[in-house]
């Protein structure tokens, strides 16, 4: 059984997410228990409520022996103002969890990889719970916390370890305290809403900031706005032609990204936990 702390470490859920996500839970997954935080339906403009009021949940789910995860409820932009100081006040049960979450919440992720606490996981969030394809993407963390690898990216070898971001959340970090050291990684990168020309431009800052990695996969880059003029290369074709100036091999797509075919990535050399 896993015990499930939800929080919203940026933007605020309603209501209804909550409770299609506990209907969910209750008809096909008798061995999770989910808990949401109060904070999850607060808001103060366009977060879930202040800094202080995000850092202290994420800290009282984290913190708190009882939990086995902490699932971030939902992305949007904010986490990365929490990130540093929250892994700062994780305690001795912080690091034995579970994280789950991606897009905006790969701030977190990835500080908490930097940092050895616990398992960095991305997957899909609570936010989705209300439609169908969302709840596939759900069913893989579900299924992924009790131990079915199903779900996992397939590229994925055990041998190799492996991190995936949002590539603009992983272009703001590089530089900063929260970023992880991803030397002989494989890299999963996808986007989401960006023009063609911006994801290249995100490409051109991480060409110059990564470390040596052991390949790079690109995931969905999906609702690309559309330009006055089109950029004349599609997202893979910039993946690879950053590749080539980084001299890391492109390996290919992956399944991850902000759609219903989102699957789970455990970061490092993870493997499905189990409890009971």
């Amino acid at each position: 059984m896993s015990n499930i702390a939800i929080c919203a470490p940026a933007t605020p859920i309603g209501p209804e997410h909550r409770d299609a996500l506990e209907a969910l839970v209750a008809a096909e997954y008798p061995g999770h228990r989910v808990t949401f935080h109060p904070q999850c339906f607060e808001r103060a403009g366009h977060f879930a409520g202040d800094d202080l009021m995000r850092l202290t949940a994420l800290l009282e789910c984290a913190n708190d022996p009882a939990f086995d995860v902490v699932w971030f409820a939902k992305g949007g932009y904010g986490s990365n103002r929490i990130a540093e100081a929250a892994v700062q006040q994780m305690n001795r049960a912080a690091r034995a969890k579970t994280y789950v979450g991606f897009s905006d919440c790969g701030y977190l992720l990835a500080a908490l990889y930097r940092a050895g606490i616990g398992q960095s996981v991305h997957g899909h969030m609570p936010v989705s719970a209300r439609s169908e394809g969302g709840k596939e993407g759900i069913r893989r963390v579900l299924n992924w916390l009790q131990g079915d690898t199903s779900g996992v990216e397939p590229s994925i070898d055990g041998v190799t370890p492996v991190a995936a971001f949002n590539l603009i959340t992983l272009a703001m970090m590089t530089g900063t305290p929260l970023m992880p050291d991803l030397t002989g990684h494989v890299l999963m990168v996808e986007e989401v809403s960006e023009y063609m020309y911006s994801v290249d431009r995100l490409f051109f800052h991480l060409a110059g900031s990564l470390p040596r990695l052991k390949g790079l996969r690109l995931g969905f880059v999906t609702d690309v706005p559309e330009n006055a003029f089109p950029f004349g290369q599609d997202e893979e074709a910039i993946a690879r032609f950053w590749c080539d100036r980084m001299g890391v091999p492109y390996l290919g797509r992956a399944l991850i990204g902000h759609t219903s075919a989102n699957r789970v990535v455990p970061f490092g050399l993870a493997s499905p936990p189990v409890r009971t």
